[in-house]
């Protein structure tokens, strides 16, 4: 067996086309343009990297974008001021602080700073409260991706068991409580699926995850999901992107896993765009929310 490749980028880019009509859409209605603005404290490489990506993906669909940069030595203080100026902008609809923050600032009273009207990573407590009861303002950027992609490739989770590897507040638990859900809408079919979470304490790792019909690795350790550890016929989800030899690779090891799933996503290549475009699309419903 052979796995089908999950393509990210090609669900990326007709989720682009989708949100950029919906964009036109509404701006020629008479809507603001949608704007994210994105805070970047100090100069860590791949953070930059991903701004860009993120600047170039609003302009790609129509929306604005506004970069703001502060160097390393920014204080939680200033942070915490800027913020409060960026909620109190009426022209500012989604904010995103790009992480990691500097060692020295207080990571998590940033992140709470947010207006959870403007906090389209969907981090906010508020929001988080929103999700588990089904009924959110919006969904986490990852998660969201993935749940699109597997709806777009007609992948049916009722019922079937997904194993999720990794308990971060980003993907981890988020999605977990996505995959629960009935329907809460957004365009992603939601799963009534059983679900696992799997972490560092959980015993015998492998046997778990040989149980699942989907399988998401999100730990953050590259090709930690080996060909043993994957069920014949599985779907595999790799969320992973760690830098192994100079090259970037994910938590699955790609090859070999490949020959016993269904399916899979690559790295890079995969979940990486949808989060971008998931991104786009909360920014958008923001803008929708603050203009109604």
């Amino acid at each position: 067996m052979t796995a089908r490749v999950l393509d990210g980028k090609a669900t990326a880019a007709a989720l682009r086309e989708e949100i950029a009509s919906e964009v036109s859409r509404w701006t020629d209605a008479g809507g603001p343009v949608p704007t994210l603005a994105a805070v970047l404290v100090g100069e860590d490489p791949a953070s930059q990297i991903y701004v860009r990506s993120k600047e170039r993906a609003c302009g790609k669909v129509g929306m604005a974008s506004r970069l703001i940069r502060r160097p390393a030595e920014t204080t939680t203080d200033e942070l915490l001021q800027l913020l409060a100026d960026l909620n109190a902008d009426s022209q500012i609809n989604g904010i995103l602080v790009q992480l990691p923050l500097p060692s020295g600032i207080d990571s998590q009273r940033v992140l709470d700073a947010v207006s959870p009207l403007k906090d389209v990573d969907a981090f906010a407590p508020e929001n988080v409260g929103l999700l588990v009861q089904g009924r959110p303002r919006y969904l986490p950027c990852t998660p969201h991706g993935i749940m699109q992609i597997l709806a777009r490739y007609e992948f049916d989770l009722v019922g079937e068991h997904v194993v999720i590897v990794g308990r971060s507040n980003i993907v981890g638990k988020p999605l977990a409580n996505m995959l629960l859900q009935r329907d809460i809408g957004f365009g992603a079919k939601m799963a009534n699926a059983t679900v696992t979470v799997c972490h560092s304490q959980s015993r015998d790792l492998a046997a778990i995850t040989r149980t699942a019909d989907v399988l998401v690795a999100a730990a953050g350790r590259p090709r930690l999901i080996t060909a043993d550890m994957v069920k014949m016929g599985a779907v595999v989800v790799d969320v992973g992107m760690n830098r192994s030899e100079d090259k970037l690779v994910g938590d699955v090891d790609y090859q070999a896993v490949s020959e016993v799933a269904a399916a899979i996503t690559p790295v890079p290549g995969g979940i990486g765009p949808l989060t971008i475009a998931m991104l786009l699309r909360n920014t958008l419903t923001a803008c929708k929310h603050q203009n109604a």
